[in-house]
């Protein structure tokens, strides 16, 4: 008689790159046995709906909710998908997203073990009844290893990385393929992907644009982004160049880094995005946040980040620059001549 599986409840939102980090422990849990639901928002969604590393995606509609505000729709629509989680009966729900938007999915979600860690910020670990150690943002440890000790906590040997997208559509290819139908198909192909939601984030657009004239001659660039980065797009490339910018969703992303031979983009979900899809080289840019912790996990030879250090503020890790003096003065770093040496030292 075959046993049942146990019910795990994977409790992550956003961001996208967020997402991203915890797709190599929904992995884990499912090599392992388990039958594994993702409770996810809009912003990840299509990378957790049919990718291999679940059973199961639940939407989670939050940024429907917080542009609406509060009102009894979006309550009533809580509680039915409440309902829902609780009607499947999970052995199991981890919360790693740690936070107040998790804590109330965690409280009602019915889980006889609800599993959080200790560092959870707002309140988050009231709805946990385990607690395991602090798991994230520790000194030089990669946060895609860090949410594996959830895994590791339930007793599941890691002994590798596994790393899963959802299959692209006829469609999406196709799309693709029109969208890059005019490239020289004798040179690389590099994608670049600017802009982020974190302004201080992004690198110094003179900088890029020093990168962008260098290596021009020498591939295909083509740059993506949402519909409002045009502007520092058209800046960047001098007006030049295919951009794609608010013409592409998630899957055309998936298809287009997977065809691509480098991406370029500050710490970003594009950046994760282009990782997860394991084909290209990754050139990661960060000036605020961890590199150490946040930069693609692996072959130090495929995928290089640079940046955040130089400067004793870094990494800050907050949305807005303190510094009065020398504001975001973060993002003039690294230098484009060391950019430009690392993408000829990759691809050329």
């Amino acid at each position: 008689m075959e046993t049942q599986k146990q019910k795990v409840l994977l409790i992550k939102l956003s961001s996208l790159g967020d997402v991203i980090f915890n797709i190599p422990l929904a992995n884990a849990l499912k090599g392992a046995g388990y039958e594994v639901t993702w409770l996810v928002s809009e912003k990840g969604y299509q990378v957790v709906k049919d990718n291999p590393c679940v059973d199961k995606a639940i939407l989670a509609p939050v940024v429907k909710w917080k542009k609406r505000g509060f009102s009894l729709e979006s309550f009533k629509e809580y509680l039915t998908i409440v309902k829902q989680i609780r009607d499947e009966k999970f052995d199991i729900a981890i919360d790693s997203q740690m936070m107040l938007k998790s804590l109330y999915w965690m409280l009602f979600c019915g889980a006889k073990r609800r599993i959080i860690s200790k560092e959870a910020r707002e309140f988050a670990i009231l709805g946990g009844n385990e607690w395991i150690d602090d798991i994230s943002y520790a000194p030089d440890s990669p946060i895609v290893l860090n949410y594996l000790k959830y895994a590791q906590y339930l007793g599941i040997n890691v002994d590798s990385i596994k790393v899963s997208l959802p299959a692209r559509s006829k469609d999406t290819v196709e799309r693709v393929d029109k969208f890059l139908s005019d490239i020289d198909k004798t040179k690389p192909l590099v994608v670049i992907a600017p802009a982020t939601t974190w302004v201080n984030k992004h690198w110094n657009k003179d900088n890029w644009r020093m990168v962008v004239d260098n290596i021009a001659p020498k591939c295909n660039i083509v740059f993506t982004g949402g519909a409002g980065d045009s502007e520092l797009i058209e800046y960047i490339s001098g007006g030049k160049f295919l951009n794609l910018a608010g013409k592409t969703d998630i899957m055309d992303l998936m298809e287009i880094f997977s065809r691509a031979n480098l991406v370029m983009a500050p710490d970003s979900g594009s950046a994760h995005l282009a990782w997860a899809t394991g084909n290209p080289a990754v050139v990661t840019i960060f000036t605020c946040t961890p590199k150490q912790v946040l930069a693609p996990f692996g072959n130090p030879d495929k995928y290089v980040a640079l940046g955040g250090e130089g400067m004793s503020c870094q990494p800050c890790f907050k949305r807005k620059c303190k510094l009065k003096k020398n504001h975001n003065a973060c993002t003039a770093f690294p230098n484009p001549k060391d950019v430009i040496a690392v993408i000829h030292d990759l691809i050329f």
